[in-house]
């Protein structure tokens, strides 16, 4: 690779990752080519792009950036690949399902950077599965909003037959 193309690639990566909300690091090295295709389509249908980076290009590319990924540095050894999505949970989900599927231990997750914050070592995969995505938020929220007005309008239309209930009874002892 020459020097002109390292540099197209640092900027392409720098780029990804200054626009990217959500990306986690991982190693699918060792992984064949039939199983890493599987992957590769899981990915797709997920919406995840998955990307196979050398380690000196993506730590660059996070030095250019304009966020602060050097907590991230140290996991940059061995096989390298990237996960770059929109929904927080997706990859971590993706990854246990792979494992899951496949009896393997592949993907190793190394850390992740999502929501604004670093994701260090395997530990961390079960907190990142659960993380909400903002969408979930927001249907949790109207949710919650919307019960204590249901519960009123049920009350008030069960009260009205109620009321006109009596009001027939009341009508029908005069006659």
């Amino acid at each position: 690779m020459t020097r002109e193309e390292k540099n197209q690639t640092i900027a392409t990566l720098s780029e990804k990752l200054n626009q990217a909300t959500n990306f986690y690091i991982t190693n699918i090295g060792d992984l064949n080519s039939e199983v890493t295709g599987e992957l590769r389509r899981m990915c797709y249908k997920k919406e995840i792009n998955l990307l196979v980076v050398k380690n000196t290009l993506l730590q660059k590319a996070m030095e250019r950036s304009e966020r602060d990924f050097v907590e991230l540095f140290d996991i940059l050894k061995g096989p390298t690949s990237v996960m770059f999505t929109e929904v927080a949970n997706a990859p971590a989900t993706l990854i246990k399902e792979f494992r899951k599927k496949f009896k393997s231990d592949k993907p190793i997750f190394k850390g992740a950077f999502v929501q604004e914050s670093a994701y260090i070592g395997e530990n961390q995969l079960d907190a990142l599965e659960n993380i909400k995505s903002k969408e979930e938020v927001i249907g949790d929220i109207i949710a919650l909003l919307q019960s204590p007005a249901k519960n009123v309008i049920s009350a008030l239309q069960s009260g009205g037959h109620k009321l006109s209930g009596i009001l027939k009874t009341l009508s029908e002892k005069e006659s």
